[in-house]
């Protein structure tokens, strides 16, 4: 257990879910820039069956909607927070896969807000919003989030992610 004056950082890092409610409020952090291209874009839609032409077709998305070029798919946006929060929390999913799992819970009030042109880049911030004990090695966090895009004064996605975090030494999930 990370003693009683434990930042945000290091509470999360033992997911010491108690001590976690000192921090409600705290912003987590911020993560890096990535570049969306094309590939990523149209990757997303082949993995989800999904052609909107919206998305998928530089060409057709040129001539015909109302962006002048493809955007993300919103679901694809809501895709990366996984891979933002990993960079905000500074060390791949590994660490914490060895003390357990984190599996997404669902979402509360999700807006996406801007799309994200093919090219743009966007980074997530997040803060810890609320801990929901599910019992004792497992809890409900969740995180406001917000993805922002590098130039836009509007966010691309606002909300609240639960995520579920179960320590390794009971199996919680079947509950």
């Amino acid at each position: 257990m990370a003693p009683a004056s434990a930042t945000l950082q290091d509470n999360l890092n033992e997911l010491d879910f108690d001590a976690m409610h000192d921090n409600i409020g705290e912003e987590i952090g911020t993560s890096k820039w990535i570049r969306v291209d094309q590939e990523m874009i149209s990757d997303f839609g082949r993995a989800t069956l999904d052609p909107d032409p919206m998305h998928v077709d530089p060409e057709w998305a040129q001539n015909n909607s109302p962006f002048g070029g493809t955007i993300l798919f919103g679901f694809q946006t809501m895709s990366f927070l996984t891979c933002l929060l990993h960079d905000v929390l500074s060390q791949g999913a590994g660490e914490y896969y060895e003390r357990g799992v984190g599996l997404n819970y669902g979402f509360d009030r999700m807006r996406l807000m801007t799309p994200i042109p093919v090219g743009a880049e966007i980074r997530g911030v997040f803060k810890l919003r609320d801990v929901k004990r599910r019992d004792a090695t497992s809890a409900v966090q969740t995180y406001e989030v917000t993805v922002e895009i590098r130039g836009e004064d509007r966010p691309a996605l606002v909300g609240n992610w639960l995520v579920l975090w179960a320590s390794k030494s009971e199996n919680t999930l079947a509950k």
